[in-house]
């Protein structure tokens, strides 16, 4: 019932259309019910010259009057398959209106459904959707939808049809003659037993389905995208044992569900047959005593018959709810999941020239203490160099910056206000950050420039790109920056990928440029010309650098040297290098092993570095960047 409430929302502004529907439906139903009364009149009266008495003909005896031809002549044959073909025009206009109201029904409650989980998925920060592989989120927001919208545009409505046709069906046969009913009601115990019986295990089927395609999702996925992998370790054949299972898994809970949908359709088809043959008993018996009439007989057994087709759809349509209930149990589930990081909608609050602030800043994931006690003042214009061994917490404490994380001890303030206090929308835009993490959209380069904005001035797309040393090996491209990169940003190497990450965030030229080990795919001296023009374009900003290579940060104002989430140690380079700690150490083994690594760079240009500044062409590099 709870999963019904939760589909309600998204189907009630559809519900005057399916209320309209679902009538036309059953006018549909109701003309093609009458149909086997029809026929029987047409055995009893224009086949053969039956008796016209009181009541003969049931509610169609106005055809029997003589206003519409005698017994047994073409005038009353041509009357009935008048009416007959009436009925059957009626029933396939309104069946007709009806699928298609249906099919709108159901199409606008899929849109609305994702943009539900999607706004969702949006919504989550990243722990809590790091509660779900990429095979279970495909299935949410794609297979789930469009199963969970067939319960309330088809399932439902469908289920009310048969009840609706049930019931009509059981007040006809019972209008020929009481006896009829017997069958249907001794045989009824025997058939909702099998249908419970089958529901159960349906239930239970459905969700192993429903978690091995999660699996065949996630197997495929990972697949495509590191398929580069897979050939670089020549592991083709261990890959293609890991879908071999998968698929097979998934072929033996769909062949679990063949064999239980067999096994009830050989029962109900043996149950069928008994009570079809016990109607041609009971219609006989009734006919030589001279109850009943041979027409009638025909009619009695179809709607036998229809009876016991209605309990089968009645199953059917129970047993496809299970499958499209679970989808909506998964779908419930994952909206009503609350993000760990809660937004303040309030979008007042907001800062153009941000003033940072940690105070006494920690962090506990998973019981383990990720950050300590950070303290740190970055003023607007600061420019922050962050170090320290891998796992220190460098990332962390960018991400707590912009709430990706919150932390859990201490607060981080901008201009006095706890972060809290903004948007995450207002919050996020301070920021132009570049992941660790590179990802390029499958589309251009120019487009995934200028991500932030909905229109492209090429002019700045180009400056950008100019400034992140990416100009050089765009225009090396047959198509410029109009070509298209692919997913993930295949068809270009790290380093391309990572200036052109870089060139997105300068686009953006928000208050706060974060670099989270952003430049670690490029060459020394790419690097030092990409750290130039910040220094010289963006004087005004506040600037945030993770690095594992310490000459990244050595012109930063500050640097902070971590170690197990803490401030190791902090100060200007000249101070740290006076201080001779790990800073200095690591420093200095880094630039011997700089120094004793042939430069290349000084025999040959390379691909796209070629020595050159930013300031050729399309870009100035006469002032800081305006965007």
């Amino acid at each position: 019932m709870e999963t019904l409430k939760f589909g309600y929302r998204f189907f009630k502004k559809s519900m005057p259309l399916a209320v309209l529907a679902e009538l036309l439906s059953l006018l549909g139903i109701l003309a093609e019910l009458l149909l086997p009364l029809l026929t029987g009149l047409l055995i009893d009266f224009v086949i053969q010259k039956g008796q016209v008495s009181e009541g003969s003909g049931g509610i169609f005896g106005f055809l029997l009057s003589g206003k519409y031809g005698e017994v047994h002549t073409m005038e009353l044959f041509w009357s009935v398959a008048a009416v007959y073909g009436l009925l059957i025009a009626l029933r396939i206009v309104f069946i007709y209106i009806r699928d298609l109201m249906q099919e709108w029904i159901g199409l606008k409650l899929e849109t609305e459904l994702r943009y539900g989980t999607y706004d969702k998925l949006m919504e989550l920060d990243s722990a809590t959707i790091a509660d779900y592989n990429s095979g279970e989120l495909l299935q949410i927001l794609n297979g789930d939808t469009i199963m969970f919208k067939e319960l309330f545009a088809h399932r439902i409505p469908y289920l009310l049809d048969a009840v609706f046709m049930l019931v009509i069906t059981l007040a006809l046969i019972a209008g020929i003659n009481i006896s009829f009913i017997v069958i249907p009601l001794i045989l009824m115990p025997f058939l909702v037993k099998t249908v419970l019986d089958f529901k159960r295990k349906a239930r239970i089927n459905f969700k192993a389905i429903r978690s091995r395609g999660a699996e065949m999702n996630l197997t495929t996925q990972e697949n495509i995208a590191a398929v580069r992998i897979v050939r670089s370790f020549t592991n083709e054949e261990l890959e293609k044992e890991k879908f071999e299972v998968c698929n097979q898994n998934l072929m033996d809970a769909r062949m679990k569900q063949i064999w239980l949908s067999s096994g009830f359709d050989l029962t109900f088809n043996s149950i069928k047959q008994i009570a079809y043959i016990g109607t041609i008993v009971i219609g006989a018996i009734l006919v030589i005593k001279g109850y009943m009439t041979v027409g009638y007989i025909l009619s009695s057994s179809t709607y036998v018959l229809r009876i016991m087709n209605n309990i089968t759809n009645l199953n059917n349509h129970i047993f496809n709810m299970q499958q499209q209930t679970i989808a909506g149990l998964e779908l419930k589930s994952f909206m009503e999941k609350e993000s760990s990081v809660p937004d303040n909608k309030e979008p007042d609050l907001r800062s153009d020239a941000p003033d940072i602030e940690l105070k006494n800043v920690s962090m506990q994931i998973d019981g383990q203490e990720i950050l300590k006690n950070i303290n740190v003042s970055i003023p607007y214009g600061k420019k922050i160099g962050i170090v320290g061994e891998t796992g220190s917490g460098k990332s962390v404490l960018l991400k707590a910056l912009v709430r990706t994380r919150d932390i859990t001890g201490g607060a981080i303030t901008i201009d006095g206000h706890d972060i809290k206090e903004f948007s995450l929308e207002n919050l996020r835009r301070m920021y132009s950050y570049v992941f660790q993490d590179v990802f390029l959209f499958s589309n251009t380069i120019e487009s995934n420039i200028a991500y932030s904005r909905s229109d492209i001035d090429e002019r700045m797309v180009t400056k950008a790109a100019a400034y992140a040393q990416a100009d050089k090996f765009i225009d090396a491209l047959a198509d410029r920056y109009k070509t298209i990169v692919g997913e993930r940003g295949l068809g270009i190497s790290g380093g391309q990928k990572q200036r052109v990450s870089i060139a997105r965030a300068f686009h953006k030229n928000a208050p706060v440029f974060i670099l989270d080990d952003s430049t670690s795919a490029l060459d020394v001296n790419t690097e030092r010309l990409l750290l130039k023009n910040i220094e010289e374009n963006f004087r005004e900003k506040t600037v945030i650098i993770t690095a594992h290579r310490f000459s990244s940060v050595v012109n930063c104002d500050e640097i902070l040297y971590m170690r197990d989430g803490q401030i190791a140690e902090r100060g200007t380079f000249q101070e740290l290098m006076e201080l001779g700690g790990s800073f200095a150490h690591v420093y200095s083994v880094q630039q011997e092993q700089q120094a004793s690594v042939v430069d290349f760079d000084s025999l040959a240009v390379s691909e796209d570095t070629a020595g050159q500044g930013p300031g050729r062409g399309s870009a100035d590099r006469g002032g800081a960047y305006h965007g």
